[in-house]
């Protein structure tokens, strides 16, 4: 492809035939490493780019991306937001008796219409990385899209 440089061969064949000595070659094969590393910085760059472009907000592209960023071993999950619904405790003022027997509490984020949309399970050894998984996350999902990241010590 035209954007694989060899940036040795390239000026060393656009040099004047009668001025390729050892001793100019070598000197020429020393102005190429920088056009050879300004070409890797670009390689690397395109290649950061296609990446950006091919993943989108779907849940198994964004794992996969998680996963290939900061776990080979692919244990980084989504999971759906869990959504309850909320129970309600009267007060005396309503005067509706309510047997409350055997319930379980759940936050703010777990009940309907207050809740996330999905859940980013992460192994305990990454949790030092939740800020650059975090901008990972905001660079890919929806913007109406709400998550919690949630450090599993048992993955």
């Amino acid at each position: 492809m035209w954007y694989k440089l060899n940036g040795q061969i390239q000026i060393l064949q656009t040099w004047v035939t009668f001025l390729r000595t050892p001793l100019f070659s070598s000197f020429l094969s020393l102005i190429s490493d920088e056009i050879s590393d300004l070409n890797l910085s670009f390689l690397t760059n395109r290649k950061q780019n296609i990446t950006k472009i091919v993943h989108n907000s779907q849940v198994c592209k964004l794992r996969k991306i998680l996963n290939d960023t900061f776990d080979y071993e692919r244990r980084i999950q989504i999971v759906d937001g869990v959504l309850k619904k909320p129970k309600y405790i009267y007060t005396n003022a309503e005067q509706k008796p309510k047997y409350l027997g055997e319930m379980v509490l759940y936050t703010q984020e777990e009940t309907e219409g207050s809740g996330v949309d999905f859940t980013v399970m992460i192994p305990g050894d990454l949790k030092n990385y939740q800020v650059e998984i975090k901008a990972l996350i905001d660079f890919y999902k929806l913007a109406s899209k709400r998550y919690k990241i949630v450090v599993n010590e048992n993955i």
